[in-house]
C-alpha cells in the first residue's frame, strides 16, 4: 500500500540532493524490500500511447520552430492525473513506467530530426525504413551503453549532481501521489508558470528574450563593438536555473559572457574586414558585418564544440576507473562456473545482467553492420566496418559526456556532439573513398544513430535517477525502454516523411529545421573538398584544458559557450534565488525548508511551462495568429523585464514563506 493510502503525505527523504555522510545510507519512498506493481498492462499500455502522440508532436514543433520540447515532464503529469481519476493502487510505481517509457519520444525526436531531414535538404535518396532503422538501431545502443554507469551515476556520485530535469518530474510524480501543502506549492506554481510561459509563446503579450539591443545605445554598441546580451525571460529556464544552484549556472554563465563579451568583439577586432570561410560553404560576408548572433553561429559556437569535445575527452579519462569497472563486471559474469549463483541483489539495485548487456551489444552492432553493409547505406563491406567502428568508439565514449550534461544542467549537448561526429565520419568516409551523394547519406545516417544513441543516453540517465529516489526497479525500467525506443522510431519517422510531403524542407514555406540545416551546411563542403574550422576546435580544446588544469569543471563552462546567451543568463538568475532564500535565516533547517519550497516551485515553473509548450504547438499547428503577437513585436521587449521580475519577486516570497 502506498503511503497516501494510509493519509500521509508522500516527500523525497531529507537526504536525496544532498551528499551523504560516511556510513549513512539513501532509502527510497518504496521499500526495496517490497514488491509493487510496475509494468501492468495499463502502465506499459499508456506509456505507448504517451510515445506516440509526444514523438508526433516534439517532431512536428522542432522541424517547424527548432525546439524540441522536454516530454517527460507533461506525460509525468497526465499520468498523475489518470491514475489519480482511476483510482488506481501502487499509482506511484506505475507512473514511473508510464513517464519512463513516454519519455522516449523527445530523445529519439531529438537524435532523428538533428540530422534525418538533412537528408531530404541534400536531396539525397533514402528509404523510411532506412531513417526509421537508424533511430531504433541507435536508441538500442544508447540504452545498452549507459545500463553499466547507473549505479556510478545515480548511486555513487548521489548528492553530487543536481539533475534538474529529473527533479522537477520526481516532485510532480511524489506530489501528486502524496497530495498535501506540497501537491498544492506545485499545482499554484505550475499554474502560474503556466499560464506565464503560455502568454508569451502563444498570445505574444510581451517578448520572450529581452536584449540590450532595445535601447539606443545598445543597438550602436552590438552594430560596432559586437557586444550584445539577451535573457529569456521565461517561467521553465528560470526554473531550471533555481534546481541547477548558484554553483553550476555561475561557471555556464562564465563560458557565455566569455564567447558574447570577449571572443565575439574579438573576432571582429581581428578580421572584422575579413570574410572566414573556415569550412569551404561559400560565406561571402565579412565578419565585421555580421551582426553578433550570426558571428557565433557561424564561428564562436564552434569553440564551444570543440570545448565540450575535450572535456568529454577529460571526463572518459577521469572516468577510466568506472568503465574499467563495468567492463571487469561483464568479464567477471562471462568467467563465472556455470552453474554458479551470484549474490541476489536488492530490488531497486537490480539490473540487467551484464551478461545480457554484452550480448545485447553484440547483436545490436551487428544489426548496425547489416544495416550499412547491406542496407544500402554504404557501398561495400570494407566501407561498412569503418562505419561500424565510428558509431560504437563515437557513442560508447560520449555515453558518459551526455549523462553528465544531463546530470548537471539538465540540457544535452547532443547536437554538439553529433556535429562533432559528423565531421570525423565524414574526413574518414572521404578517406575510404565515399564522396557525393553516397558519402552524405552515409555520413548522415551515421550521424543519425549515434545522434539518437547519445539522446536515449542522456535522457535515460533522468529516467534512472527518478526510480532511483523513488524506488523503482532498475531492471523494469530498462526492459521497458527498448519498447518505447522502437514505437517512438516509427512514429517520427513517420512523421518525418507527412511533413516533408507536406510543407518540405527546402523552398519557399519549407519547415525551418535549423539543426538539421545545420548539419547538411557541414557535410556537404567536406564531401566536395572542404574542410572544418579546426582553428576554432583547437581553441575550445585549449580553453577547456586550462580550466581542468585550473580545477573549473570543463564540460559546464564548455556548454555555456554552445548554447545561446539569452538561454544562460536566466540560469543564474534562478541558480542566486535559490542562494538567497536558502541563506536568510540562521536556522540552518529553515534555510533547508526555503530551498526545498523553491524547488517544487521552481518544478511548478518547468512542468507548467513544459505542459503549455504542447498546447502552444497545438495552437501553431493550427495557424492561430492573434493579435497580440504584432503589439509585441514593437512594444513586448521593452515590457518584458516587468513580469519577469514578477515572477522572480514571487518565487522569492512563497520560499520564503516558509518557517
Amino acid at each position: 500500500m502506498d503511503k497516501n493510502e494510509k493519509g500521509n503525505s508522500v516527500q523525497l527523504p531529507e537526504n536525496a540532493q544532498r551528499e551523504l555522510k560516511p556510513g549513512e545510507q539513501y532509502q527510497p519512498i518504496l521499500d526495496p524490500s517490497g514488491k509493487y506493481a510496475e509494468a501492468t498492462p495499463y502502465s506499459v499500455g499508456l506509456g505507448i500511447l504517451m510515445v506516440i502522440l509526444f514523438s508526433a508532436a516534439a517532431a512536428y514543433l522542432g522541424l517547424k520552430v527548432g525546439q524540441v520540447f522536454e516530454a517527460a515532464i507533461p506525460i509525468a503529469i497526465i499520468a498523475v492525473g489518470l491514475t489519480g481519476a482511476l483510482g488506481l493502487k501502487q499509482g506511484l510505481s506505475q507512473n514511473v513506467i508510464i513517464q519512463s517509457i513516454g519519455g522516449c519520444s523527445g530523445a529519439v525526436v531529438a537524435g532523428a530530426i538533428f540530422t534525418l531531414p538533412a537528408i531530404y535538404i541534400l536531396g539525397v535518396e533514402v528509404e523510411f525504413w532506412q531513417m526509421a532503422l537508424s533511430s531504433l538501431l541507435g536508441g538500442v545502443l544508447g540504452i545498452l551503453f549507459l545500463i553499466p554507469f547507473r549505479k556510478y551515476f545515480v548511486k555513487e556520485m548521489h548528492g553530487k549532481y543536481p539533475f534538474p530535469e529529473a527533479t522537477a518530474t520526481t516532485q510532480v510524480l511524489i506530489s501528486g501521489e502524496g497530495g498535501g501543502s506540497s501537491a498544492k506549492t506545485l499545482v499554484v506554481a505550475g499554474l502560474v508558470g503556466g499560464l506565464y510561459d503560455f502568454v508569451v509563446a502563444t498570445f505574444g503579450a510581451w517578448a520572450e528574450t529581452v536584449s540590450t539591443t532595445v535601447m539606443g545605445w545598445g543597438a550602436a554598441v552590438a552594430d560596432k563593438a559586437k557586444i550584445v546580451l539577451k535573457m529569456n525571460t521565461g517561467a521553465a529556464v528560470l526554473g531550471l536555473g533555481y534546481i541547477i544552484g548558484l554553483k553550476y549556472s555561475f561557471i555556464i554563465c562564465c563560458g557565455s559572457l566569455l564567447v558574447w563579451l570577449v571572443i565575439i568583439p574579438l573576432m571582429n577586432l581581428i578580421w572584422g574586414a575579413d570574410v572566414l570561410d573556415l569550412m569551404g560553404t561559400g560565406i561571402t560576408t565579412a565578419v565585421g558585418q555580421m551582426a553578433p548572433e550570426e558571428i557565433f553561429k557561424t564561428y564562436a559556437r564552434h569553440i564551444g564544440i570543440g570545448g565540450i569535445a575535450t572535456a568529454g575527452i577529460i571526463g572518459i579519462v577521469k572516468s577510466f576507473g568506472v568503465i574499467k569497472s563495468a567492463a571487469g563486471l561483464a568479464v567477471s559474469e562471462f568467467k563465472r562456473k556455470p552453474g554458479a549463483q551470484a549474490e541476489k541483489a536488492v530490488r531497486t539495485e537490480e539490473d540487467i545482467p551484464m551478461k545480457t548487456i554484452v550480448f545485447g551489444v553484440i547483436i545490436a552492432l551487428l544489426g548496425i553492420f547489416a544495416f550499412f553493409a547491406f542496407g544500402g547505406v554504404v557501398n561495400n563491406v570494407w566501407q561498412a566496418l569503418v562505419g561500424l567502428v565510428i558509431v560504437a568508439v563515437v557513442a560508447f565514449l560520449f555515453t558518459t559526456v551526455a549523462a553528465n550534461a544531463i546530470a548537471i544542467v539538465g540540457s544535452n549537448p547532443v547536437s554538439g556532439m553529433t556535429l562533432m561526429t559528423l565531421i570525423i565520419a565524414s574526413l574518414i568516409l572521404v578517406a575510404v573513398g565515399l564522396k557525393g551523394n553516397t558519402g552524405m547519406a552515409a555520413a548522415l545516417v551515421i550521424g543519425g544513430v549515434v545522434c539518437t544513441a547519445l539522446s536515449v543516453a542522456g535522457s535515460f540517465i533522468t529516467d534512472l535517477k527518478i526510480g532511483y529516489w523513488i524506488g523503482s526497479t532498475p531492471k523494469v525500467q530498462e526492459g521497458w525502454k527498448f519498447l518505447g525506443v522502437a514505437v517512438s522510431a516509427v512514429t517520427v519517422c513517420g512523421v518525418m516523411l507527412i511533413l516533408n510531403k507536406t510543407y518540405g524542407f527546402t523552398g519557399e514555406n519549407a519547415l525551418v529545421a535549423p539543426q538539421a540545416n545545420a548539419m547538411a551546411a557541414v557535410i556537404q563542403p567536406m564531401f566536395s573538398g572542404g574542410g572544418a574550422p579546426w582553428l576554432l576546435y583547437g581553441i575550445g580544446a585549449l580553453i577547456a584544458l586550462v580550466l581542468n588544469f585550473c580545477k573549473v569543471p570543463a564540460l559546464p563552462f564548455a556548454l555555456g559557450m554552445f548554447i545561446p546567451i539569452d538561454l544562460n543568463l536566466p540560469l543564474l538568475v534562478g541558480g542566486a534565488i535559490s542562494w538567497f532564500v536558502s541563506t536568510r535565516s540562521a536556522d540552518a533547517a529553515v534555510n533547508s525548508a526555503r530551498l526545498e519550497k523553491g524547488t517544487l516551485i521552481a518544478s511548478g515553473f518547468i512542468a507548467g511551462g513544459a505542459l503549455m509548450g504542447v498546447v502552444s504547438a497545438i495552437l501553431r499547428f493550427a495557424n492561430v495568429d492573434l493579435f497580440l503577437t504584432h503589439w509585441a513585436a514593437s512594444y513586448g521587449e521593452a515590457v518584458a523585464i516587468v513580469p519577469f521580475l514578477g515572477i522572480i519577486g514571487y518565487m522569492i516570497w512563497a520560499s520564503l514563506k516558509k518557517q
